[in-house]
């Protein structure tokens, strides 16, 4: 019999719509895939010689479990060098991405029904590494009018005694939402008057910051928070590194060290070779992230202004990420020219997918009615697949 714990958490509606693409992929369906959360650049090659370079040298075997002291160096200079945040050998943990880090983190720090904030629309993974801790997401809508953002006034009125931790994503995943440096302080003014809150900040978007936005993170804004937050980070996406499966977080040691201790336990340390690839990343050429993003941003416009054509949906303008988040609620309602009605962002998406669209819908991401469409693909692809969108939305009736 299963745990608890783990009966409690729900499957995701996200892989109804992932099976059915692969459904239609096997019978040579022509799909435009909207739903893919990596960047479709290559892994530059500095980054890649050095992974080669490391198997030819013979590194190829265990390394400590919280990381190289080669690579905590280089993410201590790269968190000096991009964000003012000193830390020390002892205040940084490497994992095999930054998805085991934030569950290890939760793992450390969660007991039963303590209670963890998370704004929503949210990853799925947030809310279920808390409930595998078997504690309690409180989940606090916001919506595209006002940005996707949580504010301090929210803040504090989810504040309960049972609360342990604030999750921030920022720039975020699924919306696209930027927390300027001056929403972060009204946060941090909220948590001065709690200081049992911890913070967990999920930095992992940091290089995907659009227009006049500026990327800041909460413990760079409030020093004084620093022994209770953690920021968590990783190469996947800003160095187009997916694969090579290596993440990076710092913070108090005191936390760390409890991560230290279930990392201990239940995996061996990260991969020898993409640490050294890491290395290279954080330490070698930065300026192609500015031309990268320059690409999404431009990527952005197009689908927002494909998007602005489709009667029914509202937008907001994400500042950052790779991801849009429109609000479909105008489309529900709706027949398909099959008589069907369209009655939530699942069906849109299903509905979408049979005339060659992969989105994901809002119920997902415990929002509803939006849905998620990455713009991490080419250009081509982003204008043929707002036509076929266009088209299949002109068709309900």
């Amino acid at each position: 019999m299963l745990a608890t714990a783990i009966s409690k958490i729900q499957g995701s509606p996200i892989s109804a719509i992932f099976d059915q693409a692969t459904k239609l992929r096997t019978e040579g369906r022509d799909l435009i895939d909207f739903s893919v959360g990596e960047p479709d650049f290559d892994t530059p090659e500095h980054i890649c010689t050095a992974g080669i370079d490391a198997v030819k040298q013979g590194v190829t075997r265990y390394t400590p479990v919280d990381g190289t002291a080669d690579l905590k160096a280089a993410v201590a200079r790269k968190f000096q060098r991009d964000n003012s945040l000193d830390y020390t050998a002892a205040e940084i943990v490497i994992s095999a991405g930054a998805k085991p880090l934030l569950a290890t983190a939760m793992q450390a720090v969660l007991n039963t029904d303590d209670e963890v904030i998370i704004p929503t629309p949210a990853w799925p993974s947030h809310i279920g590494m808390v409930e595998v801790c078997s504690a309690n997401p409180v989940m606090v809508p916001t919506t595209h009018e006002d940005g996707f953002k949580l504010n301090a006034a929210t803040l504090a009125a989810a504040i309960t005694p049972k609360t342990k931790l604030l999750l921030l994503c920022s720039p975020s995943n699924p919306t696209g939402a930027v927390y300027s440096a001056k929403a972060l302080a009204d946060l941090a003014e909220v948590l001065r008057r709690h200081p049992d809150i911890l913070v967990i900040s999920d930095d992992l978007y940091e290089h995907i910051v659009f227009d006049d936005n500026r990327f800041a993170t909460l413990a760079a804004v409030a020093p004084d928070l620093s022994d209770r937050i953690l920021t968590v980070n990783g190469v996947s996406k800003a160095y187009a590194m997916t694969g090579w499966r290596i993440g990076y977080a710092g913070g108090p040691q005191w936390w760390m060290d409890g991560m230290r201790k279930i990392s201990s336990q239940i995996n061996g340390g990260p991969c020898s070779i993409s640490q050294a690839a890491s290395i290279a990343a954080l330490d070698g050429p930065q300026r192609f992230l500015a031309t990268w993003c320059d690409t999404y941003c431009s990527r952005r416009d197009i689908a927002l202004e494909g998007l602005a054509k489709i009667d029914g949906l509202k937008l907001s303008k994400p500042e950052g990420a790779f991801y849009l988040m429109p609000h479909c609620g105008g489309l529900l309602g709706r027949k398909r020219p099959d008589g069907q009605v369209i009655e939530t962002s699942t069906d849109l998406a299903s509905y979408l997918l049979e005339a060659g669209v992969v989105i994901v819908p809002g119920a997902g991401f415990f929002c509803d009615p939006y849905f998620r469409m990455s713009i991490a693909t080419s250009e081509a692809n982003i204008i043929e697949g707002l036509k076929r969108m266009a088209a299949a939305c002109n068709a309900l009736k």
